[in-house]
């Protein structure tokens, strides 16, 4: 192919033009990423530098498929789990046991990565437990605003958390490298920021009685407690567990069982464990909720396969690279809190591609271990989540807390934890050497 800076920049514009028309009149940042894409293999077309449109269209749209999988696996066991009680007995049970506001706050915290972080969506933890969480930070004391902040950052911390981190598996993919030694990495910064978050949002606040709290959560059945019901409750999460500890400990002697698979083995588990009398068509309406849930996210991820596709074959993908490569490294330094979160805002997991696996590979030729590089840019991505025009997680909040005020409100109230966060993987991305014993 005999590509020009000029009819690249042209193809670029052109597929920018799109994303923004698609998003504004469209409504959807998914059919704006596909729609871009298909723009630029019908220029890529007519220029003569690919005779197989549809196969690059069909070969994009497939690129993802094994992460739209274990999202829709994941997000399925998540909500058949939830449904059985066990995340309202779970929270019961803290609300009885633990009488101080602080405690209450982390254990909402460690509830609220639980979602995403076996699914890799923020959305997930708020459709599973943003509602109830943001009502018992609220009988904490904490104010209207700052509750709501609480749920969005700890839902963008749990889309960040290990096991499964979709910017990370995304730019691993790409970048060929090994989806392994990730978790320490992106875990501490997550508990550092977390920490932040909590006495940022319950410093000065008062709780409410136990009572009072207790009388607004869900009846769980009553076989959900004792001896019994922490079986019930812990055996689905534990199944999970050992099945990724195994497949790490003896991955020879361990058949490849696969995400989406493990996934599904615990979800039989959690119906096992369930102890409502749930009908079959009650567990086809879950998945068919559940379904309608994750379309959203399914089809981003989906959509970022053709855009990237359709990147490479064009040249504008080798032109974003060769941008980022030919900047100081003090200007990528100085710019990524901004062009990190504002790309997540405009291409979601797409920025993955389009930004972060070129500067892996710069930065891998600067020598620098690009383990902690991947695992910094991952934190960084996520705070985009509040920003225009997709607002995935943003969006989502306000509708599950009810939020009263102005957006731009609520984007004062999260400004503070956000950058204590980027502020975080800007140090791991600046001097890598000092995170890698963490690797």
């Amino acid at each position: 192919m005999d590509y020009t800076v000029l009819e690249v920049v042209i193809i670029f514009v052109a597929m920018a033009a799109t994303f923004v028309l698609g998003s504004k009149y469209l409504k959807s940042t998914e059919i704006s990423m596909a729609l871009a894409g298909v723009v630029a293999i019908i220029f890529s077309t007519l220029h003569g530098w690919t005779t197989t449109p549809v196969k690059l269209l069909v070969e994009g749209l497939f690129t993802n498929m094994d992460l739209a999988m274990t999202f829709i696996c994941a997000t399925i066991f998540i909500n058949i789990y939830s449904s059985s009680g066990a995340m309202t007995t779970i929270t019961r049970n803290i609300v009885e046991r633990i009488n101080n506001k602080w405690l209450i706050l982390i254990c909402m915290g460690i509830l609220m990565l639980i979602p995403g972080a076996i699914t890799g969506a923020g959305s997930v933890s708020v459709f599973v437990l943003g509602t109830l969480v943001y009502s018992i930070v609220r009988f904490m004391g904490v104010s209207e605003k700052k509750a709501t902040a609480f749920v969005f950052m700890f839902a963008i911390f749990s889309a960040a958390c290990p096991p499964i981190n979709l910017w990370t598996m995304l730019m691993t993919a790409q970048a060929n490298m090994p989806y392994v030694g990730f978790e320490l990495l992106l875990l501490l910064p997550i508990i550092i920021a977390g920490a932040f978050t909590i006495l940022y949002c319950g410093w000065g606040s008062k709780r409410a009685p136990k009572e009072e709290i207790l009388a607004t959560l869900p009846e769980v059945n009553a076989k959900m407690y004792g001896f019994g019901g922490l079986v019930r409750v812990l055996l689905p999460l534990l199944t999970l567990v050992v099945l990724f500890v195994l497949t790490l400990v003896i991955p020879f002697s361990m058949p490849v069982l696969g995400l989406p698979l493990m996934f599904i083995i615990c979800t039989v588990v959690a119906i096992l464990c369930n102890p409502n009398k749930t009908s079959v068509k009650e567990y086809a309406k879950v998945i068919s909720d559940t379904m309608e849930q994750v379309f959203p996210l399914v089809a981003t991820v989906l959509s970022v396969g053709i855009m990237q596709n359709a990147m490479a074959a064009s040249g504008v993908k080798g032109l974003i690279g060769t941008a980022f490569v030919l900047l100081p490294f003090v200007w990528i330094y100085a710019l990524i809190l901004i062009v990190g979160p504002f790309a997540q805002g405009s291409m979601s997991y797409g920025s993955a591609v389009v930004i972060g696996t070129p500067l892996i590979f710069m930065f891998n030729t600067a020598g620098m271990n690009v383990t902690v590089v991947c695992a910094a840019l991952s934190l960084i991505f996520p705070i985009g989540d509040c920003l225009p025009p997709s607002r995935i997680v943003g969006r989502l909040v306000l509708e599950a807390t009810d939020y009263k005020d102005t957006y731009t409100s609520f984007l004062k109230q999260i400004f503070v934890p956000c950058l204590v966060f980027g502020l975080l993987a800007l140090i791991m991305l600046i001097k890598p050497a000092w995170f890698t014993f963490l690797a």
